[in-house]
């Protein structure tokens, strides 16, 4: 939740700061990075599921804690019903009430408590990894995107430059023309180059504002035309990548979040075998309990007085008939109140239970071979994913070994191209050369310059995939 808060507190000031209408504003890629992981639908999904695993998690632990509850009821009852303070019939209206409190705790079932809290465990931290590895995967995709705008910037740049110098050239040769010191084909060539440029300067302007359009996508925020992007600390040397495939597939399997979260999945699956075997055993509880109740038919008898009655009997004595007489009590009955019942019938109980599991339609060892199951599916899956890693990690590496080379090369024909077209400048201002042969000096030039801006932000994308894959993406 701090973390989430804190994302929540970047996006904010980031749009508040940068997206404010009239506003211009110079974007870091941290800025982008951090607007983007604060906004991402799926990094935010990712969050809650390790949430969610979190509270199973603390919910496993708590499993290990007694359980207790208390039921209470009261009820009125008319006609022959039965007295619950005597468990005797009466016939008249009854009210009763009754209140019982009940706890047990496990002792010992096959440790299947104990298991399952590894396995949340376990499962938790999996989560947590998945999440880790959904924001990396943003991260690596938002960088693309900044250098894939600083790319469309330089060939904004490059685009501007090429058809400045035809701008140049041809109203040059159009006050030529005008004096008729050149062929009409020459002016109209230029001014055909010219147009030509200007059209590939348009098509590098749309580019560019599609690509600032992906990368306020990814950041979940609205496209403006005024943003401004930072090149400080993203200027790389181009080199041969001084890493093995072997050297980076090992820091990937230590530090990747993909690889770390299939193994938590597997460490989980593996843990809910064992809480699936434990229902094979018996399991061992402590229970307790108290109830007490209460009836309104329910009498206190109090002693008031005593005295002789006659009995209705006769004894002969002397021949005359005497009355036997008897001691006789006269009580008077009072209903008992409510508190005094129900703290007279409190009563209480104790006990150990267990429970031997004898035949249950099969359902646990079906139980173990699906969880057996779902430990092989990932174990599969962490297989794959190492697998696909090192396919992936040689690709990359051949890739990037093969840009930078053709960035080298690159320069040595743009250099060479530069002299050509220096030369092809300077007879064609002479007159020694007609258009054509300009031109081709001149494209050949601009194909090769448009070529090294390629390669070069190619060759950054390469190398922050394969820093993606060893753990080093800022």
């Amino acid at each position: 939740m701090v973390m989430k808060r804190k994302y929540l507190l970047m996006a904010l000031m980031v749009a508040a700061a940068l997206f404010a209408k009239g506003q211009s504003k110079m974007l870091t890629l941290k800025d982008c990075i951090d607007t983007a992981l604060a906004n991402n639908f799926t990094v935010k999904q990712r969050e809650l599921q390790a949430n969610a695993a979190g509270i199973d998690y603390k919910q496993a632990k708590d499993n290990l804690l007694p359980s207790s509850q208390s039921t209470y009821n009261y009820s009125i009852n008319n006609g022959r019903t039965i007295d619950p303070f005597t468990n005797g019939y009466i016939t008249q209206q009854l009210k009763s009430s009754g209140a019982d409190v009940s706890a047990s705790i496990p002792i010992f079932n096959g440790f299947q408590l104990r298991n399952t809290i590894r396995q949340n465990e376990q499962a938790f931290a999996g989560a947590r990894m998945e999440w880790q590895q959904r924001k990396d995967e943003l991260t690596l995709q938002v960088i693309l995107a900044y250098l894939q705008v600083l790319s469309t910037q330089d060939a904004i740049t490059l685009a501007t430059q090429q058809a400045a110098v035809t701008k140049q050239q041809a109203e040059r040769i159009d006050i030529v023309g005008q004096e008729g010191a050149t062929a009409p084909s020459n002016v109209s060539d230029l001014k055909g180059q010219y147009a030509g440029e200007q059209i590939n300067l348009i098509s590098a302007e749309n580019n560019y504002q599609s690509s600032v359009l992906s990368l306020t996508m990814l950041m979940q925020v609205p496209y403006t035309e005024d943003l401004q992007f930072s090149r400080t600390g993203l200027l790389e040397e181009i080199k041969t990548f001084d890493k093995m495939p072997e050297e980076i597939y090992s820091l990937a399997l230590q530090k990747l979040a993909a690889v770390k979260a299939a193994d938590l999945r597997v460490s989980s699956s593996v843990m809910a075998v064992k809480a699936a075997k434990g229902a094979y055993y018996p399991s061992v509880s402590l229970f307790g309990g108290a109830s007490t109740n209460y009836s309104s038919a329910a009498m206190l008898n109090s002693f008031v007085s005593s005295a002789d009655v006659q009995t209705g009997a006769y004894v002969q004595y002397n021949g005359t008939n005497l009355p036997v007489l008897a001691r006789q009590d006269t009580y008077k009955s009072t209903p008992i109140n409510y508190g005094s019942q129900f703290n007279n019938n409190i009563s209480y109980g104790f006990g150990v239970s267990m429970r031997i599991p004898l035949f249950n339609a099969l359902r646990v060892r079906n139980a173990v071979k699906m969880a057996k199951n779902d430990e092989l599916s990932s174990r599969l899956v962490a297989d794959n994913i190492r697998l696909q890693l090192r396919q992936n990690i040689d690709q990359a590496y051949i890739n990037i070994n093969a840009t930078s080379k053709r960035y080298l090369a690159l320069q040595e024909q743009a250099a060479a191209y530069a002299e050509s077209f220096r030369i092809a400048t300077l007879r064609f201002d002479n007159g020694v050369i007609n258009s054509p042969e300009y031109l081709i000096a001149k494209n050949n030039l601009d194909r090769v310059n448009g070529n090294l801006i390629i390669a070069k932000y190619e060759y950054m994308l390469r190398k922050k995939i394969l820093e993606f894959y060893m753990g080093m993406l800022n």
